[in-house]
């Protein structure tokens, strides 16, 4: 458990200076310049993310579990994870209704993510991961509504072909990522084939 929090706190940290430490980070993008502070700030989630994965992996084994999901549970999670992979994909679709009206859909699809896998996933080491998500990607979303509020931003309008595209985007790299390489790579598959 303990590569799990160490993962963690270096994956969230690199993700958390603009809702904890904004000030400084604009000094060190000052101070670095913005190359060398993207580099530093993605060597940091890179290896983050690994320990993070090796850590989950292993505290996967040997984790106490906290309680059991009905069966069903795995169709709701299924359902929300397809929320959570348009919500993803809209920042990177121009001109669609969800990054329009909620201005950081990729930090909700992270909200959606950790809720889903929390309703399905009942071990502690789940607990502390997809907590800990949760966590995060309520503080960041609030954070970055502030910092909108402050600066006045506006977001253009969506339209429907935006819309479209998005929602579209989404259900294939969900359909990709639940059929083909969840089970792979995460050793769970969660529509059970």
């Amino acid at each position: 458990m303990a590569l799990l929090i160490l993962g963690l706190v270096l994956f969230l940290g690199a993700h958390s200076t603009r809702i904890f430490a904004d000030a400084w980070r604009s000094s060190m993008i000052t101070k670095l310049g913005p190359l060398k502070w993207k580099g530093l700030d993605a060597l940091v989630s890179i290896i983050g993310f690994v320990v993070l994965i090796y850590g989950y992996k292993l505290a996967r084994q040997e984790t106490l579990m906290l309680w059991t999901s009905p069966e069903w549970m795995k169709h709701v999670t299924a359902l929300l994870m397809m929320f959570a992979f348009i919500l993803f994909v809209s920042p990177y679709v121009p001109g669609n209704s969800f990054k329009a009206r909620l201005h950081h859909p990729q930090v909700l699809s992270v909200k959606v993510w950790a809720v889903a896998h929390l309703l399905a996933t009942g071990i502690a080491a789940g607990l502390v991961l997809f907590g800990g998500f949760l966590i995060w990607a309520v503080l960041s979303f609030r954070a970055a509504r502030r910092r909108d509020r402050a600066a006045g931003t506006v977001y253009p309008p969506g339209n429907a072909i935006g819309t479209s595209i998005a929602i579209t985007a989404g259900l294939v790299a969900w359909s990709v990522f639940a059929l083909l390489l969840h089970g792979p790579l995460i050793g769970v598959r969660p529509l059970g084939y």
